[in-house]
């Protein structure tokens, strides 16, 4: 059953691609389901490196026939980039399959006819979407408990009374809770001491 695009929020995708035949349809299957191509022709040695420059939601990685040689760039590139990988792998060999997973892939996808590749793109993005925005949901969720303890400690107050601040501030001056809640756990940590600041003390005089 297709999934519904209206509901995926849009994402900023990666792609790299060592059959560069493939880069085009891969683009287009993506900017088809609403999300953004923000790097395209991006080397496959090079994904890492390009991932901490772009910060893109996610990478699209296509590699070419099933080797160690594959297996070794999908370790490398796992572990060097920013953001979850998935990987478009060319072989429909079960063993490499699993070789491949447990390099820490998101996801795999492996590469067939533009019908049947649009098909599992969609439902592989559309799975991350979900995992991307439940993800944001628990950091948000994070730094307001973060700002509640703030304003419980600093205003001696319960979390019941630490929210209602958080909430009627965001209320009174048109910003969002989660905004608000940044701010107080920014101004916090400025605040704070530093380690390496000398004590300053008074001297008392006759």
């Amino acid at each position: 059953m297709p999934v519904d695009v209206a509901q995926i929020s849009p994402l900023r995708v990666l792609i790299a691609n060592e059959r560069k035949n493939r880069l085009e349809l891969l683009a287009r299957v993506v900017t088809g389901l609403g999300h953004e191509v923000i790097a395209r022709e991006v080397d496959v040695k090079e994904v890492g490196a390009v991932t901490a420059r772009e910060h893109p939601d996610v990478a699209f990685v296509g590699l070419g026939l099933s080797s160690e040689h594959a297996l070794e760039l999908i370790g490398k590139i796992v572990h060097e980039s920013t953001c979850p990988v998935i990987a478009l792998l060319s072989a429909k060999d079960p063993s490499y399959i699993r070789e491949a997973a447990k390099r820490g892939v998101f996801a795999y996808i492996v590469d067939a006819d533009a019908e049947e590749l649009q098909s599992a793109i969609e439902i592989t993005l559309h799975r991350f979407t979900e995992y991307h925005n439940l993800r944001g949901a628990f950091g948000r969720r994070a730094v307001i408990e973060q700002a509640k303890g703030i304003l419980m400690e600093r205003h001696a107050i319960d979390q019941e009374k630490a929210f209602e601040m958080l909430r009627s501030h965001s209320q009174h001056n048109g910003r969002k809770l989660i905004d608000v809640a940044n701010a107080v756990v920014e101004s916090h940590l400025l605040l704070l001491p530093s380690a390496s600041q000398p004590v300053v003390r008074e001297v008392a005089t006759a």
